[in-house]
């Protein structure tokens, strides 16, 4: 019987289940949810940009705007997203066991996430109005401001905690529950990528909780940690907090490459190109990324000598990145190429991606950065990172694996579509943003000069398609769901455990543990019957 079949509960055999199945599907279903409204509020912004003055909305509820829009889409969808979904649904498959480690405190994490999510809704109809501070929470701006920061901040503290578990217990899984023979080496790749950003998520979080709780005293009892007035420091809170959020970047892309080092060698019918330099390269990014926090500092006034350090530490992060890269072109080489939806996507990330790391490298130029800083240049980049990276691997792998998760295909033909409008949405809007920001368009302003108008009507005009994609593709998944086929327990010829169980898997995953006697990626190049 599989974790679908249950009998009896309703809903409440979902919201009170320790399946570790079952959890990674409520995770999905809320972030779908927050997603389209994130979308939602993308629109409306960019629709604000077809004409000047207070047209649709005032300057106060831009800000407000684009601080919801942030905060939802990275504490409630990016961050989480792939570890959340795809880690608790088949890290125990992928190693051959039955749970994770701690099934109840698996639910514990869902229960915080949701709790901070309801804090952040809350945030937006009480007090005195949205935050509007951006994502970031600047200070001394967050710690003046009359609106409902506080409750804002909180829900991302509550919603660091549930990170915070999620990493422990995938910490703990892989080292304690691994099945008989499943070495190390033996891992799937998405299993590395999952283990790496574990330890970011346990040993990272809690910095950011620190911080936050600190704004919250410092905005009810005046303690002047960072107000300037009462001698604090401001630029001790951007310590703390990219100390934290630029490490979160690769909580949110690791796990993102670790789908795709799972796509490209099934649609390639090739074993993954070095294996091992993928695997470590994961670690790598883990750890170089926990030092090139200050990067975005550069215009703060840090010392010459933290700029240069900083600087050059930014460019050796690439390195790991780049060598996935190169692995992942290194197995498409004299591969028999299956482009399927999830491969197209696959791909599209690689090529996005790119373009993203190459533009940070850039900022990482002292000189142009000093130009880049603050500009559409850095909203454009930072899409190109989170959306056209994390995005993109997330739609990737719920392509890859929605047969598995729910026993039922999807149809070709609207995926197909789904990725031509999405990937050309995604380039005319983003792409423009680079544009702008290269001739000097500041960031988060609502109103903008006669100069730049062409280009935010192009971009304007990419958001409708990038927004009529993604409605396709979640659209297609919901008709699958109830008029879909069957599907197979190994619809793409796949490599690795999950692919050896039924479509969706049995409710214990496998009737006996399995005896792992090679590795994932010796690669039988036999189509599934």
């Amino acid at each position: 019987m599989s974790y679908l079949d249950r009998q009896g509960g309703g809903l409440l055999s979902w919201i009170a289940s320790t399946d570790h199945k079952r959890i990674g599907l409520l995770y999905l279903a809320l972030m779908t949810v927050f997603f389209f409204v994130a979308v939602g509020i993308g629109v409306a912004m960019r629709l604000k940009h077809l004409s000047g003055g207070d047209f649709l909305m005032t300057a106060q509820t831009y800000n407000a705007l684009f601080t919801v829009h942030g905060v939802i889409m990275i504490f409630l969808f990016v961050i989480p997203g792939l570890p959340a979904v795809f880690g608790n649904f088949f890290l125990p498959i992928l190693i051959g066991a039955k749970d994770v480690a701690f099934p109840r405190l698996n639910l514990l994490s869902w229960y915080f996430f949701v709790t901070g999510a309801a804090l952040a809704v809350l945030s937006l109809f009480t007090g005195h109005g949205p935050p509007d501070t951006g994502w970031t929470f600047y200070v001394p701006f967050s710690i003046k401001t009359g609106t409902n920061v506080s409750l804002a901040v909180l829900a991302a503290f509550v919603l660091g905690l549930s990170s915070i578990l999620t990493g422990l217990n995938f910490i703990t899984t892989i080292h304690r529950l691994r099945a008989p023979g499943m070495t190390w080496h033996r891992m799937p790749l998405f299993v590395w990528s999952l283990y790496a950003t574990a330890w970011i998520q346990v040993l990272v979080t809690p910095i950011i909780g620190i911080t936050l709780v600190l704004v919250i005293l410092e905005r009810f009892f005046n303690i002047g940690v960072f107000d300037p007035a009462k001698g604090g420091d401001p630029l001790l809170y951007q310590h703390m907090f990219w100390t934290y959020s630029h490490p979160a970047v690769y909580i949110m892309i690791v796990p993102a490459m670790g789908a795709i080092s799972e796509i490209i060698p099934t649609f390639s019918r090739k074993s993954i190109f070095g294996y091992n330099a993928i695997a470590y390269s994961s670690i790598a990014i883990a750890g170089f990324g926990s030092m090139v926090w200050a990067h975005h500092m550069f215009t703060s006034g840090m010392a010459d000598t933290a700029d240069f350090v900083f600087s050059l530490l930014t460019f050796i992060v690439a390195v790991p990145s780049a060598i996935k890269v190169f692995n992942w072109t290194a197995t498409l080489y004299k591969g028999s190429i299956e482009m399927s939806p999830a491969m197209l996507y696959a791909l599209s990330f690689v090529f996005l991606f790119a373009i993203g790391g190459l533009t940070g490298v850039m900022q990482g130029a002292l000189g142009l950065n000093v130009h880049l800083h603050d500009t559409y240049w850095i909203v454009g980049h930072f899409h190109y990172v989170m959306f056209g990276g994390t995005g993109f691997a997330f739609f990737a792998a719920l392509l890859y694996w929605f047969p598995k998760m729910t026993g039922r295909m999807y149809a070709a033909r609207p995926a197909y579509a789904a990725w031509g409008l999405t990937f050309t949405g995604f380039n005319i809007l983003y792409f423009t943003m680079l544009v702008l920001g290269a001739q000097g368009m500041p960031r988060r302003y609502y109103a903008h000069l006669p100069q730049f108008h062409d280009a935010h009507l192009v971009a304007t005009a990419g958001s409708w398609l990038l927004a009529a994609g993604l409605v396709t593709l979640f659209s297609n998944f919901i008709c699958a769901l109830f008029r879909g086929r069957k599907a197979e327990a190994n619809p793409w010829g796949g490599i690795t455990l999950e692919w050896t169980i039924s479509s969706p898997p049995p409710t214990e995953n496998f009737a006996e543990v399995p005896t792992v006697t090679a590795g994932p990626y010796a690669y039988n190049p036999g189509r599934p019957g």
